[in-house]
C-alpha cells in the first residue's frame, strides 16, 4: 500500500462539492500547512493573458481563454480558484504523487500552473477531462520554501455538479471521473480513499466515526457530514453550510505545533460565480463576485 512519506507530518487539506436545494453547486476547501509563512493572495486574471509553463526545457504556452479568481502559494503558485465560466480547481497534497520524467521534447508546466492551466482553458469538467486523456504536458514539481516536495493532486467541479479527482501514480495520470466525488482529503491514494469510507459506511455516524486529523479519517468524516447536511435552498445558508463542515475537520491554531494548521477556507458558489476566502488569523469573511470585475482582454491583473 502506498502511504505518506515516513516521518513526515501529514498535510491535511479537504474538499467537499455541496449540492443545494434549488440543483446549483458550491465547493468549499480547507488549506492546511505546516508552513505559516506560505503567503496566500487573491488574484483576478483577465483572460487574454499569454502564458507560460515556467518549467523546463520546452515550456508550454497558452492564452488564457476564461478570465478567473485564484489564490496563490507562497505568491507564486496558484493553489485554488475559479473561473468566469464557474469551474472551479483545487490543488491538494499528496505524498504518493509521482510525475514521472518528461519525454524528449514533451511540453512541461510548473505544478504551480497546472490549476491555472484549467481554469484558463475550460469551461466544463467534461472538457478538462477529455483534453487529459492525452496529456499535452508533463509536470515538473519543485522543492517547495518549506523544504517538502511539491506534491499535489487535483480536483474540478463545475455548475452541474460535475467533479473529477487527478492524480498522477508512478508516472502516469489517474483520473476519477463523476458527480459521486465530492469529497477530497490527502493521502492514501483515492481508489483507497474510497475503499476505506465503503467500510465506513455501513457503521453510520450516530454511533462511531474516525475521529483524528488523519486524511482518512477526515475523508469518512467529511462524507458522512455532506450526506447528513440539509439541502438549503437559501444561498447564504448553503454557504454557511458548507463553511460549518469545512470548520468541522479543521485543524486549529497550535494544536498540531505552531507551524501546522489550517490556514485558509475558500467556498466557491459555481452558479453566483462569487468566491469566499477565510483567513484562520482574520477577523471576517471576505467575498467577491467574479462579474464585478474587468476581465476582458487587456484588463489590469
Amino acid at each position: 500500500m502506498r502511504g505518506a512519506l515516513a516521518g513526515e507530518k501529514e498535510t491535511v487539506c479537504s474538499r467537499i462539492e455541496y449540492e443545494t436545494g434549488t440543483g446549483t453547486y458550491i465547493t468549499g476547501r480547507g488549506m492546511d500547512w505546516g508552513d505559516a509563512t506560505a503567503k496566500t493572495r487573491l488574484w483576478v486574471l483577465p483572460k487574454g493573458m499569454e502564458r507560460d509553463g515556467d518549467a523546463g526545457a520546452n515550456p508550454l504556452k497558452w492564452p488564457a481563454k476564461f478570465g478567473s479568481l485564484a489564490a496563490s502559494f507562497y505568491d507564486h503558485g496558484i493553489a485554488d480558484g475559479m473561473n468566469e465560466a464557474g469551474l472551479v480547481a483545487n490543488l491538494l497534497f499528496l505524498a504518493e504523487s509521482d510525475y514521472g520524467e518528461p519525454a524528449d521534447g514533451q511540453h512541461t508546466i510548473s505544478l504551480g500552473a497546472w490549476a491555472q492551466y484549467f481554469l484558463d482553458n475550460f469551461e466544463t469538467v467534461a472538457d478538462s477531462v477529455a483534453a487529459m486523456q492525452n496529456p499535452p504536458f508533463a509536470i515538473i514539481a519543485p522543492v517547495l520554501p518549506n523544504g517538502r516536495p511539491a506534491k499535489m493532486h487535483l480536483c474540478l467541479s463545475d455548475k452541474s455538479g460535475d467533479s473529477a479527482i487527478l492524480e498522477y501514480l508512478d508516472g502516469s495520470l489517474v483520473i476519477h471521473h463523476g458527480a459521486e466525488y465530492r469529497v477530497m482529503t490527502n493521502s492514501p491514494t483515492y481508489d483507497q480513499q474510497l475503499a476505506l469510507n465503503a467500510y465506513w459506511e455501513p457503521i453510520g455516524g450516530d454511533r462511531m466515526l474516525p475521529g483524528t486529523f488523519r486524511a482518512a479519517d477526515r475523508f469518512v468524516r467529511l462524507n458522512y457530514f455532506l450526506e447528513s447536511s440539509p439541502k438549503y435552498e437559501d444561498r447564504d445558508m448553503a454557504v454557511a453550510s458548507v463553511f460549518s463542515q469545512l470548520r468541522a475537520i479543521g485543524v486549529p491554531l497550535g494544536v498540531e505545533g505552531p507551524d501546522h494548521a489550517t490556514l485558509w477556507r475558500s467556498v466557491s458558489d459555481h452558479d453566483a460565480r462569487r468566491y469566499y476566502f477565510e483567513s484562520t488569523t482574520g477577523p471576517a469573511i471576505i467575498w467577491a463576485d467574479l462579474e464585478s470585475f474587468d476581465l476582458t482582454a487587456g484588463a489590469d491583473v
